[in-house]
């Protein structure tokens, strides 16, 4: 039996993507991050092919996952969203950093460079793990 872990959503990610979510998909969004927070619930439940592990340092790991919005047609990575969460072993608890489509984060360039860039800037404590 797996323990649930406590899933935070973090005040950032609310106010700069989620937001555009809930405004773009309005009800569907709802179902979709109650869904993300049950499977979050679940961590120790998700496979590896879930999951892409991005660093892991003592207790805590840095994780991106895809979605997809409820009632969309489009597979969980050909959706193009994407969510980027601190997953903290030791006390059972994963924090929501970032819930972006690809498309939202701002210039040409590489995603994984400018998603990095952002939570080194609004997130200090996970400034070295990525």
């Amino acid at each position: 039996m797996s323990t649930n872990y406590s899933v935070v959503v973090e005040s950032f990610a609310e106010r700069h993507f989620i937001k555009k979510f809930k405004k773009k998909y309005k009800k569907a969004w709802d179902v979709t991050q109650d869904s993300l927070i049950n499977e979050f619930q679940r961590m120790e439940a998700l496979s590896e092919t879930d999951v892409d592990v991005i660093s892991e340092r003592d207790e805590i790991r840095i994780i991106k996952t895809d979605f997809r919005v409820a009632g969309m047609n489009k597979s969980k990575k050909g959706s193009g969203n994407r969510c980027i969460i601190a997953v903290h072993r030791d006390i059972k608890m994963v924090r929501i950093l970032l819930v972006y489509h690809k498309n939202d984060l701002f210039g040409n360039g590489n995603e994984t460079a400018k998603w990095k860039k952002v939570v080194r800037e609004n997130y200090g404590d996970y400034e070295e793990m990525v």
